[in-house]
């Protein structure tokens, strides 16, 4: 009979049981321990790095995204403003052509030889450097 008690699984032996349950737990007293204590102990310094890396992300998309949107804004608002007369601009739609007048909020724009279309102010892309009119 000897020789079957020291053939049983380790699970069987309650001692061993004990034993490898308080190896699993010790972690989770360890986590206990390093918390705050209870009443809400923890203090300022507690909320503020709690908020920090919120405040860290709204950083990051403002360098990465809002600033640079904003700085592009400003600039096609710039191009827009000193559009003129002559001007060899490319539309948003992706037409080629030569302004011919310029109103408020329209600009006329002549796409081929006498043929002109009224375009919004807003939908021109941007001012191109060779003369889009001339014959290829």
């Amino acid at each position: 009979m000897d020789w079957e008690q020291n053939f049983r699984p380790i699970f069987n032996r309650t001692e061993d049981r004990v034993k490898i349950l308080k190896e699993d737990f010790m972690g989770i007293d360890l986590a206990y321990a390093m918390g705050t204590q209870p009443g809400g102990g923890g203090g300022q310094g507690s909320s503020l790095m709690t908020f920090l890396p919120i405040i860290f992300i709204f950083v990051i998309f403002y360098f990465l995204l809002i600033r640079p949107q904003q700085k592009q804004k400003k600039e096609h608002q710039n191009l827009l403003a000193n559009l003129k007369v002559g001007d060899n601009v490319l539309t948003a739609g992706g037409i080629f052509g030569r302004v011919t007048g310029l109103k408020d909020d329209k600009v006329t724009v002549e796409i081929s030889d006498k043929v002109r279309v009224k375009v919004s102010r807003g939908h021109i892309a941007g001012v191109v450097k060779q003369d889009v009119l001339k014959a290829d």
